[in-house]
């Protein structure tokens, strides 16, 4: 399969490519080239800052306020995948790309009902020891609340020092309180390393099947997934569950590696810029045609997505569960010079058969919902999964 350079599809996406970075001051040179209308909009910025300079009361430093300029330029575009972020904020961005957090090991993601939800607590994890669980909404952090236009905000200030702990209430809904329960949390900051493949051989009825599930797209995925694949093939097994609820996504590349593995020759994905520039990704002619159904929910995401819509379209699995998220673009993350860095939608993709996914999601072949609200998946719990049980029993017919 033809590869291209690194890209992650989440809500770190990261490209190698930089461009340098600008200041404002009385010194700048406006240059020949330079459009009048922006010679004008950068007065007019040079005479706001020198009415804050004879007239607000408060000190402040030069840096916070452009980078306050900064940040509200990019958060008027209206997309919530394109942010600019200074030096220390680009650091953190950049710590969750090799499977390693220092934080307290929780995955989160901004909801659809605009809260900060928790996609995924991770096994052995400082969150997990405090308690929290996934569908817990973050509420506050450090006492400041935050809502989903805040995600990376919350994020930033969750993540910290390894030893250092951070103060969290989330609000939970459960059976038992449909209307929410108010949970404070203190929780330990640490350096956790994510398991992203879990699996295991289930035995049901005569059959032998395969449980597959993937957390995340991270780099150590594709490594951890062939790994444990192959011991799963080697157990003799009848047919696999992939399940991909949840997932946020994560690498492009470790999504085509894993697409690749079972479908035979064909389109995986296309995704085409504001240029009309299109790249489209195939699989080879190799192929593990063992049967399968791969489970998705409102959580899985992008990668995800890819991989869903990938299967869907060229009928090698039934899709069983909830519609997907409905995050079907890309983004590149720009380096600057000054250690600062700008994230931007470039291009947006396509399944096979050239159907948009941004805002509209993966629906399921098969539309099965969770009635089990107090369900965590990294408890393995599986006859008290009803989507899981559904997925069988579509299974198990691929296989008669």
């Amino acid at each position: 399969m033809k590869r291209f350079g690194k890209i992650i599809l989440s809500l770190v996406l990261i490209g190698a490519i930089g461009f340098s970075g600008f200041m404002l001051g009385t010194n700048l040179d406006l240059g020949q080239g330079m459009k009048a209308d922006d010679k004008e909009l950068i007065g007019e910025m040079e005479s706001l800052k020198g009415l804050l300079d004879n007239n607000f009361l408060f000190d402040y430093e030069e840096e916070d306020l452009y980078n306050g300029a900064l940040k509200g330029m990019f958060a008027n575009l209206g997309d919530p995948y394109t942010s600019y972020y200074p030096a220390d904020e680009f650091t953190k961005l950049m710590e969750n790309l090799d499977g390693r957090y220092k934080g307290i090991g929780v995955t989160v993601s901004a909801s659809k009902e605009g809260t900060i939800k928790v996609i995924q607590v991770f096994e052995d994890s400082p969150a997990k020891e405090a308690g929290m669980k996934s569908g817990d909404i973050i509420k506050s952090v450090e006492g400041k609340e935050f809502d989903a236009t805040e995600l990376d905000k919350a994020v930033g200030l969750i993540r910290g020092e390894p030893g250092t702990k951070v103060k969290l209430e989330v609000i939970r809904i459960s059976e038992d309180k449909p209307e929410g329960e108010e949970i404070p949390m203190m929780v330990e900051r640490r350096d956790v390393k994510v398991d992203t493949v879990f699996a295991e051989n289930l035995s049901i009825g005569d059959k032998n099947i395969g449980y597959l599930r993937l957390s995340a797209f991270d780099d150590i995925t594709w490594d951890d997934f062939k790994e444990k694949y192959s011991k799963l093939k080697n157990s003799d097994i009848d047919g696999l569950v992939l399940d991909l609820r949840n997932n946020p996504g994560g690498s492009l590349d470790v999504c085509l590696n894993i697409a690749d593995t079972f479908l035979d020759e064909g389109v995986i994905v296309t995704t085409e810029d504001k240029n009309g520039n299109v790249i489209t990704e195939k699989s080879d002619s190799d192929m593990d045609d063992i049967p399968m159904v791969t489970l998705i929910n409102e959580n899985s995401a992008s990668a995800s997505e890819i991989l869903a819509g990938a299967f869907k379209d060229r009928g090698r699995s039934k899709i069983i569960g909830k519609k997907s998220f409905g995050k079907g673009i890309v983004q590149k993350l720009f380096p600057l010079e000054n250690g600062a860095g700008a994230k931007i939608t470039i291009s947006e993709y396509k399944t096979p058969n050239g159907e948009k996914i941004n805002k509209i999601g993966v629906k399921p072949d098969v539309e099965v919902e969770n009635t089990n609200l107090d369900l965590d998946l990294n408890e393995n719990d599986f006859t008290k999964d009803p989507q899981f049980l559904n997925a069988v029993k579509e299974l198990l017919k691929e296989i008669d």
